[in-house]
């Protein structure tokens, strides 16, 4: 289990990784999650050997919302106001918000695996994890993907009026 002050230990190698949160962002439901004492599993995700489990890690502690689903959905979820800047979509000077939440709330477990895509479809198809989108059957699934629409289509249509 891992918190953004050990990025540094992260395995720089492909595997699957799981997000646990001490509080869960307003609106999502918990019914099925996996839980622990470190939280309650919403998000499932993998890493490549292109994209190792620390780089990957590093991009949803420090990144920004244009390279991060899980920063994206979590901060739609926040009700941060999102912008397009060039065709990048960013929360801007509030990004260090995701950032601040994640580093204060969540923790990730990993586990690294030369062929991650089989075990994250296994944990996907199991309907715990909220806050994934595809290959979800979670419920919650369809509504992550709307508001995600919703947020991303007010954001461009407010670069294209500036």
């Amino acid at each position: 289990m891992y918190t953004a002050a050990e990025l540094a230990d992260v395995p720089r190698e492909p595997g699957v990784y799981v997000w646990f949160f001490d509080e869960i962002p307003p609106g999502v439901p918990t019914d099925g999650c996996y839980e622990n004492e470190h939280g309650t599993a919403l998000y499932v995700g993998i890493a490549t050997v292109k994209r190792t489990l620390r780089s990957r890690l590093r991009n949803h502690f420090r990144g920004n919302a244009s390279g991060s689903t899980l920063r994206l959905t979590l901060g739609c979820h926040l009700d941060l106001p999102l912008r397009q800047v060039g065709s990048r979509l960013t929360f801007g000077d509030h990004e260090p918000v995701v950032s601040t939440w994640l580093a204060e709330h969540g923790r990730v477990a990993c586990v690294a695996r030369p062929d991650p895509e089989p075990l994250e479809l296994e944990l996907l198809r199991s309907g715990r994890f909220p806050l994934n989108i595809k290959d979800n059957p979670h419920p919650y699934a369809k509504s992550v993907s709307e508001l995600r629409a919703a947020v991303r289509s007010a954001a461009r249509a407010a670069g294209a009026s500036a």
